[in-house]
């Protein structure tokens, strides 16, 4: 047999609990007791269930993605009790598979419950139960395949190289790695692991990287790398990977905390899928660790947006609604592509296709999903397999540097893969995001968005080059725009009256007109007001429908570490308007001429020989 999911527990944090054990909601926590990441006790008279996001079989995908047809739960245990397997159906509705009850007698006793992978096909997950008659010690449990259907398409031996590229984050980056040399089943799997630091705050000088190198001894690779960005990164990772003679290569960020026993679930799961298989992982909210960031991914082709495939599967709390109260979690979904948070990436898919894009970053990942997809390879976002990432509501990155990549990679990657002519109505929201930013007084990001058209246009040539200048024009431009600066937060000003997360809706309809034609005129017709700030507005306050109210107002940044001053310019408003006119105009006479330019560049582009020219590493 081949384990394929151990039972895993929360090594410190409490909070995270509801993500690895359900008990009654008239229980505590108090009525199960971790003893080890791999281990607890049950007090008698009470039970504890494993109906849970990292504890529960995800039976649908295996049934649907690989040849394996039974599992084996098998569990050791000590003490008086009843261990009972669970199924459930596509819409959730659960039954009894199986159940054992042992006797204290017995002592310390493995037992072992198979459940056929028959009537997964359209969806369910298996979990199981322990009902506690005296105290009980669960020393640990593992999901088991056949070691001959463990195998599809892929070596017997499957195994993996991690590739974490960070930028000036090494105490998260130290920490990812003390979690993977903490786990020997992981690093069983693991033939290299893969730092590539592109910072300045290098993880070789944090304190404790010695001990946790000498931990993992010749495993660990650590690569200086300037910054190429997390394509850059990730693509050195990937040439590591592809010299290193691994299966796959599993990539993650570096702002984030993982849960090690993924990166076992990960390599199993790929190694054993019918054909390759990019194995992609959940994201979690690191700051609210209960939530999934969402369940699929997917690009909307009408617009040419990614997303999450269902909005009620969008920063879902596990906390509040579990497996069990969760229909559409018994559901597969659609996937077209995987957040390279965390990502598997099959070497074999890495031969036929090639490298990430030279996108710098921003549309790395889900450009390579599409092109996976179009050459026949599926991606598979697998519960269980995840991470905690830093969330994107903590983050300014649509208005800062990043809106240049932004824009671009959309279009390339629309210009590449789009199925409608022209995008869909691509190019129609691009014109609504400008005007939106310019009346939120946005113009440095408008600016930046512009410039991203215009290099579009200019051909795919210079993507590659542009790795090394992009990052540094963008910034370099800031300087034109006194809204790119932050500032303490100043005295004397109204604060903010909304700390909340989530902003609150906006007009629809006929007031959505009316609304955007009167802001819009604000900014063209009304001569600027005063030039001192009018307030200070929370950055859940500093929407689209709620800033053009104002000719002077200071917003909060995401992180909250000061405040940014926009002020309104009618001519800065009516030039760059035009410019958006003008740009995208452009863009939809020539879209066929350059869609087909790009798609020709392309395997040229993202070829190993390629990626090593750029990164100066020469292959082996």
């Amino acid at each position: 047999m081949t384990i394929v999911q151990n039972l895993v527990l929360p090594r410190q944090d409490t909070a995270r609990l509801p993500l690895y054990v359900e008990t009654p909601p008239d229980a505590g926590s108090a009525d199960l007791i971790v003893r080890s990441r791999r281990a607890a006790a049950v007090r008698a008279g009470t039970s504890a269930s494993f109906a849970t996001y990292f504890n529960a079989f995800p039976a649908t995908f295996w049934r649907r993605s690989t040849g394996v047809r039974i599992v084996t739960l098998r569990a050791r245990l000590a003490g008086e009790g009843r261990l009972v397997l669970h199924r459930s159906d596509a819409t959730g509705a659960a039954s009894v598979a199986a159940e054992h009850t042992f006797s204290a007698d017995a002592g310390d006793t493995t037992i072992t419950l198979e459940l056929s992978l028959d009537g997964f096909d359209d969806g369910g997950w298996a979990w199981f139960s322990l009902e506690a008659s005296s105290d009980v010690e669960l020393l640990g449990a593992a999901w088991e395949v056949p070691a001959e259907q463990a195998v599809g398409h892929g070596p017997t031996a499957p195994s993996t190289t991690v590739g974490i590229t960070t930028l000036d984050k090494p105490d998260f980056c130290l920490r990812t790695l003390r979690a993977l040399a903490d786990d020997p089943e992981v690093l069983a799997v693991v033939d290299r692991v893969c730092v590539v630091d592109q910072g300045t705050a290098k993880v070789a000088a944090e304190p404790g990287f010695a001990e946790v190198a000498a931990a993992l001894g010749e495993r660990l690779r650590v690569v200086d790398q300037e910054n190429l960005g997390g394509s850059g990164g990730f693509s050195r990772s990937m040439l590591e990977g592809l010299d290193e003679g691994s299966s796959s290569v599993l990539i993650m960020d570096d702002d984030v905390d993982v849960e090690p026993d993924s990166v076992l679930r990960a390599v199993r799961f790929a190694a054993a899928c019918t054909e390759p298989t990019i194995v992609g992982g959940h994201m979690l909210d690191l700051q609210h660790p209960t939530v999934l960031h969402s369940w699929s991914e997917v690009v909307d082709q009408s617009i040419f947006m990614w997303g999450a495939a269902d909005r009620a599967a969008e920063r879902h709390d596990l906390a509040g609604s579990g497996l069990r109260t969760t229909p559409w979690m018994h559901r597969p979904g659609r996937t077209d592509y995987n957040g390279w948070w965390m990502c598997l990436l099959p070497t074999d898919v890495l031969r036929r296709i090639g490298l990430a894009a030279p996108f710098f970053i921003k549309w790395d990942d889900a450009e390579f999903g599409l092109r996976a997809a179009e050459s026949g390879m599926r991606t598979v976002s697998l519960p269980g397999v995840a991470l905690w990432h830093v969330s994107w509501l903590d983050k300014d990155d649509t208005i800062d540097w990043q809106a240049y990549f932004h824009e671009r990679n959309r279009l390339v990657t629309a210009l590449l893969h789009a199925e409608r002519p022209r995008g869909g109505k691509l190019l129609r929201e691009y014109r609504r995001l400008h005007l939106k930013q310019l009346l939120c007084l946005q113009y440095y990001a408008v600016s930046l968005r512009h410039r991203a058209l215009r290099d579009v246009l200019r051909g795919p040539d210079g993507l590659h080059e542009a790795l090394r200048t992009a990052l540094p024009d963008a910034r370099a431009l800031a300087a034109d725009f006194p809204e790119t600066r932050t500032r303490p937060n100043p005295p004397g000003v109204t604060p903010p009256a909304d700390h909340s997360r989530e902003p609150r809706p906006g007009p629809k309809g006929l007031a959505l007109a009316l609304f955007t034609a009167r802001a819009a005129a604000r900014h063209v017709l009304v001569p600027r007001r005063s030039s001192q700030p009018q307030r200070l507005l929370a950055k859940g306050e500093a929407t689209w429908w709620h800033l053009p109210s104002y000719d002077s107002v200071l917003v909060e940044k995401a992180d909250r570490t000061g405040v940014n001053w926009y002020r309104r310019d009618p001519r800065t408003f009516r030039r760059l308007w035009l410019d958006s006119l003008l740009l995208t105009g452009r863009l939809a006479s020539r879209w066929s001429e350059l869609s087909a330019e790009y798609r020709s560049a392309l395997p040229g582009l993202t070829t190993p020989e390629a990626w090593a020219r750029t990164t100066g590493r020469p292959r082996r």
